[in-house]
């Protein structure tokens, strides 16, 4: 009974912390408080109550609409939601209930978030991952088995390559190929876990961002040098690189041998 009491209690926070974070992908892309006013409808801007504001429960019984105005609340409140407690099971299942697990579970919530708002707004705002650089860095000489001075390479490897691919890409490619805020997220990832782990993300969001662009343009959804966001494949990378970036990184120089 105490297994899934744990089980319950950690998906239970993460839906919490996840209805916050519907509220940070909106207004830290416009500078607002992330704290105060409450959280309103976007329609007809009526502040929603508490009971109203109880994560995935309150879209199932609204029915996904409004109470005051009865428009269609979007899908994307629960989905955060909902995969927000996911990914703290996830880390729960691969580290257990210990202190690193907390930063990690963090970790992944900042990860999550910074997915929506490039999606969104094409930018990951300074203001995540600047401190993420410098919390990042004091978790692992403290509280994570990555180390200072691996972290400290990290943030140096992690925002380093993807520096260097922005100085070359206008003169390779002819325009900018990475920007500030992709460099700074690999950089704050490197920080948190490693230049081994910030590698790893590298590689595998180039590899997916690929797969889904050649997709994309083969469908016709997008156009031949249009803009895609790079920080959802980063986030994505970074992730799967926290649960098992060590062993594919013995996979692969193994293969390699």
């Amino acid at each position: 009974m105490s297994h899934w009491i744990v089980w319950l209690s950690v998906f239970i926070l993460g839906i919490i912390i996840g209805s916050f974070l519907t509220v940070c992908v909106h207004r830290i892309p416009e500078g607002r408080s992330i704290v105060a006013p409450r959280s309103a409808c976007p329609h007809c801007q009526s502040q929603i109550s508490w009971y109203d504001n109880v994560p995935l429960l309150s879209f199932l019984w609204l029915k996904g609409l409004c109470r005051f105005c009865a428009e269609a609340i979007p899908p994307r409140y629960p989905i955060i939601e909902l995969i927000n407690g996911m990914g703290y099971l996830l880390v729960v299942w691969r580290f257990g209930v210990t202190w690193p697990t907390v930063v990690y579970a963090g970790l992944f919530s900042v990860f999550w978030l910074v997915t929506w708002i490039d999606w969104d707004h094409k930018i990951i705002p300074d203001v995540i991952t600047l401190p993420g650089i410098v919390v990042g860095f004091l978790c692992a000489a403290f509280l994570l088995p990555t180390g200072w001075l691996n972290s400290l390479l990290g943030i140096l490897v992690g925002g380093g390559i993807l520096l260097g691919l922005a100085w070359i890409s206008p003169y390779v490619f002819g325009k900018e190929g990475m920007g500030g805020g992709d460099i700074k997220f690999l950089a704050m990832v490197g920080a948190f876990l490693g230049w081994q782990q910030a590698l790893i993300t590298l590689m595998i969001a180039s590899v997916v961002g690929a797969v889904v662009g050649i997709g994309l343009l083969v469908l016709k959804v997008m156009q031949k040098g249009q803009y895609i966001p790079f920080g959802p494949y980063l986030a994505l990378g970074a992730f799967i690189a926290l649960l098992w970036g060590t062993e594919l990184w013995q996979w692969y120089f193994r293969g390699l041998v």
